[in-house]
């Protein structure tokens, strides 16, 4: 299972080299969630990423400069930003995805056909499960605020005196 899934990860990502070579994997990502839910804010954004807030922020204020996001005022919150893509941005995606397709296509065509067909049915139950496990699965939790600091209370005065019965200086607190 895990030669496969390398060898289709190998194929899918020698597609993104060839037609995006100048975003990065988290910029792709970015990307494709932006794609799939137009309009979405950066706190949706990183939380979809996994990612920082601060983070996301960087990684937008990338893709802007790069021409691949647009960033607006949200129509229902004035002090939130919708992202959208750009035409350019557009363009990169419908490209990679049919270099993608030529590349799987070539695979495909020399398997069986009762190999494409047992392919097919198991990356349909594959998607399926998968989507579902998504839906199912909690939002990220937001990370607690930091506990209130305790000052720790002053120190009691030191009384350094030197006891020579003893045998030299030594250290006492007073209460």
């Amino acid at each position: 299972m895990d030669d496969a899934a390398a060898t289709l990860l190998a194929v899918w990502e020698a597609a993104r080299e060839r037609t995006t070579s100048r975003l990065s994997s988290a910029q792709l990502r970015a990307v494709m969630v932006v794609e799939q839910h137009d309009g979405i804010n950066l706190r949706r954004l990183a939380t979809r990423l996994d990612m920082l807030l601060s983070s996301a922020s960087r990684l937008c204020d990338r893709l802007v400069a790069a021409g691949m996001l647009e960033r607006e005022p949200s129509r229902t919150d004035r002090r939130e930003i919708s992202l959208h893509l750009t035409p350019e941005a557009r363009r990169l995606l419908a490209e990679l995805r049919t270099d993608r397709r030529r590349g799987l296509a070539g695979v495909l065509r020399a398997m069986s056909p009762a190999g494409r067909q047992a392919l097919l049915v198991g990356m349909r139950e594959f998607d399926e499960m998968a989507r579902e496990r998504e839906e199912a699965a909690e939002p990220p939790r937001e990370l607690p605020a930091p506990a209130a600091r305790t000052v720790p209370a002053p120190a009691a005065p030191v009384d350094r005196r030197v006891d020579w019965r003893r045998g030299g200086p030594t250290t006492t607190r007073s209460a």
